[in-house]
């Protein structure tokens, strides 16, 4: 393995942990802002909305934006 597979496996569960409270934190911002929310339709749309944006980060990745 080398240093750079060696770093993100020593903080992998920091990144997991990290991405969880953000979906938490914005299924906790629609409970605030939509009185008697729908949260299978949050979560749905949540992690839609996470896709789509990791969707785009491997895209800018894979087109050499990071090197």
């Amino acid at each position: 393995m080398n240093p750079v597979e060696q770093d993100i496996e020593r903080r992998k569960g920091e990144i997991v942990a990290e991405v969880n409270a953000l979906f938490h934190a914005n299924m906790k911002f629609t409970d605030w802002d939509v009185p008697e929310a729908d949260n299978a339709l949050a979560a749905k749309l949540i992690l839609e909305t996470m896709q789509e944006a990791l969707d785009g980060l491997k895209a800018k990745s894979d087109a050499g934006e990071f090197k």
